[in-house]
């Protein structure tokens, strides 16, 4: 006899469950479609489009399907296929009536970003402000900030010295089939074999052979090097196309894996420095340095992100700490009265320095001080969501303008997704309170 199943929650609860939270969800998204004002940003992004020739996008349009894409964490390509497919994305980004087919090209949010450049800024400020509106942020929640920097990692390989000759050699032959150049040997054959057995010496521990692989590659480097230089030759188009790539071959070529000063790290991406940051997982990432300022006390909606900037060239987190200061009072309109920051700042170059607490620090540190003080590593899990949940763990737009954009746009997404729980938060209460108010006016019923 088959003993007696008891009853669980069926897929069919589960799946209803589901439904609900989505919906409720996309109740939310409506809500916030309506606080953004979309006529101040068209008003301060307009100036940077001409009258003349075929009308634009509409900005509604475009600004919607950037923060769409960072509020969820898609890509280009993700956020217009599920546009098509979701009539609630296709409401935040101003449309009427149901598209069955997306009406622009993908590309559109690359040219766009190009153009917008240090206007980003604007859609932070908006956040902020509708984080403002909504009741989740205060303006007393602006006064007092926590300061930190991390690492914007860029979508490149790990650059040891095969892969980046083995990369040299393979961009400039794909340049030269482009440019119509016949070389006189494209060594890619043995370039592909002689990379491959450097990593494994190097995995073996067989570093004689290893560099023996090394000099191969850096021998067929020198040799297309050459080759392409006697080939253009007096020819000025020729030579300026391929001015920038042989002088990063010649880079790639000439470095050596200990040397002090400047290196580079990716063919594709000469932006890229190794920054250390201390951590014993990863010694050095590759990327850019981000810096992010966070309000220190919890406000109603949680941890917002003030301000956001990308540091090229890597400089030292107290020589920054001014600057930040003061592009977040600029952003917020709000005088900072308290700074919290990390070991790394000391030596800063603020313009108060009484207002700004260091970890660890014990002269001037008591009472209210002391415990937001304590509060400084809660912007830790708010760098951990903005990589996780958003696009700063790794960055795949091109160049230091995409490394800028990528930071102020997951900041953007992060703000908004704690704008979108809030909201959740108060539908929520709104329906308990409703679900409330039904059941006393109910009349009783007989007992029989």
């Amino acid at each position: 006899m088959r003993p007696k199943k008891h009853r669980t929650t069926g897929s069919g609860d589960l799946f209803r469950a589901r439904l609900d939270q989505i919906i409720n969800m996309k109740h939310e998204l409506v809500q916030l479609a309506g606080k953004v004002d979309w006529d101040w940003i068209d008003g301060e992004i307009a100036p940077l489009y001409s009258e003349n020739g075929r009308p634009g996008i509409a900005t509604r349009f475009v600004i919607g399907l950037l923060l769409l894409k960072h509020i969820y964490g898609l890509s280009d390509e993700g956020v217009c296929e599920r546009w098509v497919h979701d009539p609630y994305f296709q409401y935040f980004t101003g449309e009427e009536f149901f598209q069955h087919a997306f009406p622009h090209e993908r590309s559109d949010l690359s040219h766009w970003r190009k153009r917008l450049g240090d206007k980003l800024e604007l859609l932070l400020a908006e956040s902020l402000r509708v984080a403002h509106e909504a009741g989740a942020l205060r303006s007393q929640d602006l006064k007092r900030v926590t300061v930190d920097t991390t690492v914007q990692p860029k979508a490149i390989t790990f650059p040891t010295d095969a892969k980046l000759l083995h990369a040299a050699i393979k961009g400039l032959n794909r340049l030269a089939r482009k440019h119509g150049v016949r070389l006189r040997q494209s060594y890619l054959r043995i370039a592909k074999t002689a990379a491959m057995m450097a990593g494994r010496y190097a995995h073996a521990k067989q570093f004689k052979r290893h560099q023996r692989q090394l000099r191969i590659l850096r021998s067929r480097l020198g040799r297309i090097i050459r080759d392409i230089r006697r080939k253009i030759e007096g020819q000025a188009v020729l030579e300026n196309a391929f001015a920038l790539p042989l002088s990063r071959a010649s880079q790639i070529r000439s470095q050596q894996q200990r040397q002090r000063g400047w290196k580079l790290y990716s063919f594709h991406a000469p932006e890229v420095e190794r920054i250390g940051k201390g951590k014993a997982a990863a010694p050095y990432e590759f990327g850019v340095k981000a810096s992010i300022v966070t309000n220190n006390r919890r406000a109603p909606g949680g941890l917002f992100v003030l301000h956001a900037r990308a540091l090229p060239d890597n400089p030292y987190d107290g020589h920054t700490l001014r600057d930040v200061i003061d592009r977040t009072e600029t952003l917020t309109g709000c005088a900072i009265e308290r700074a919290y920051v990390d070991k790394g700042y000391r030596g800063h170059d603020a313009q108060n320095p009484r207002r700004v607490f260091i970890s660890g620090q014990k002269r001037g540190v008591f009472g209210v001080i002391k415990r937001e003080l304590r509060r400084r590593s809660a912007i830790e899990p708010i760098i951990g969501h903005l990589k996780t949940d958003g696009h700063l763990g790794r960055c795949y737009l091109k160049g230091r303008a995409g490394d800028a954009a990528n930071v102020i746009l997951s900041a953007v997404g992060h703000n908004f997704r704690r704008i979108l729980a809030w909201l959740r938060a108060l539908w929520c209460l709104i329906l308990t309170a409703l679900i409330a108010a039904a059941s006393d006016r109910s009349p009783p019923q007989p007992a029989f």
